[in-house]
């Protein structure tokens, strides 16, 4: 999930990460976590184990997806990425659902 601010609201987490913000934490199907002193982004995201990545020369934020033991994804399901083609038009990750994918990324830096 990228973000230009870290100020967004609940029902914009549930939309983007699947976690409920709840009475007793945040929740996703039969898993809650509780939330101390109630939803803030940066400490729901500790307490998912989301990382949470700042790139102050774009002015943006990266927020991970969960790892509630901190060593492996909870569902092998991959987000849907949504990417230019070759020609320019939006390619939908999930448009391979059911299908083995591989995925290369490069980065100059």
């Amino acid at each position: 999930m990228i973000l230009s601010q870290l100020e967004i609201d609940t029902n914009t987490f549930q939309a983007e990460t699947g976690w409920a913000i709840k009475p007793e934490g945040a929740c996703k199907g039969e898993v809650c976590v509780p939330l101390a002193g109630g939803f803030e982004l940066s400490r729901a995201a500790e307490s998912l184990g989301m990382a949470l990545v700042h790139d102050a020369e774009h002015g943006v934020w990266a927020l991970g997806p969960e790892s509630l033991n901190g060593r492996a994804l909870v569902t092998a399901e991959a987000p849907d990425l949504v990417l230019p083609d070759l020609n320019g038009k939006a390619f939908h990750l999930s448009s391979l659902r059911g299908q083995k994918v591989v995925i290369v990324s490069w980065a100059p830096y």
